[in-house]
């Protein structure tokens, strides 16, 4: 799990409701369930509307990666490609076919069996390439609905907000209304800025960084396999990929 996520989200709403109780406020006051119907419906709408349906799955199921994000290990995976290059310096490029079926990662997989298969580097390179590219451009398209919904959750809070006061103008003759209507005019535009600023666009830019990790990482595989086809020393393939991370 990912502590830093924990601590900040935990943190901005404790700072902001115990704001509220220092200034004498209830917690209470901020729970107005039409608010938040009309600032979450009207985002998840608009995202919606914007956005195929395959994506904004995508891009929900990628949420949980605030908290529990892929594992990375540059040192594993150096490791692992250079036990390959030993492998085909002593064994040929087409030993390594024996360890396509144990590897689960596509990109790997599809590389080594390239290898194996005999592709010019170039060739393999390439491949693998509009691999990355393609899945890159699928995972930041998923992101960008988080930070869409950063850019309509504060207008939605002001539509909120008016839809509020029009019902405080239709109940000016019923005192007992107004607060009510009131409540919503100011609730609606707090869940539409905090919602944004707390939580849909730090979504969006924390994806975006494990998206850029994970990128780096199927570039050092890629340069790796390319490395191994070219024949070269496995040390010198070594100390090439760790400037990857100097």
């Amino acid at each position: 799990m990912d502590l830093n996520s924990v601590i900040g989200i935990l943190l901005a709403f404790i700072a902001i409701i115990g704001g509220q109780i220092l200034e004498g406020g209830h917690v209470g006051s901020l729970l107005q369930v039409a608010a938040f119907l009309i600032v979450m419906g009207g985002t998840v709408g608009a995202v919606l509307l914007q956005s195929p349906v395959k994506i904004f799955l995508n891009g929900v199921k990628m949420s949980a990666w605030v908290f529990f994000p892929p594992i990375n290990s540059p040192q594993t995976l150096i490791k692992q490609i250079i036990n390959w290059a030993h492998i085909s310096r002593k064994e040929g490029l087409l030993a390594l076919e024996t360890h396509v079926p144990v590897v689960k990662d596509p990109l790997t997989r599809k590389g080594l069996q390239l290898l194996a298969d005999g592709s010019t580097p170039e060739k393999l390179r390439e491949v693998l390439e509009i691999d990355i590219l393609a899945l890159e451009a699928h995972q930041r398209q998923s992101a960008r609905i988080w930070e869409a919904a950063g850019g309509y959750a504060p207008t939605i809070g002001i539509l909120g907000a008016v839809l509020g006061l029009i019902h405080v103008m239709e109940n000016l003759s019923d005192p007992e209304l107004l607060g009510n209507g009131i409540a919503v005019a100011f609730v609606a535009t707090i869940y539409g800025v905090g919602l944004a600023n707390l939580i849909f666009l730090p979504i969006a830019n924390k994806l975006k960084s494990i998206i850029n990790e994970h990128v780096v990482m199927q570039e050092i595989l890629v340069d790796g396999f390319v490395a191994i086809a070219s024949g070269e020393n496995p040390r010198l393939i070594e100390n090439r990929l760790k400037g990857y991370f100097i």
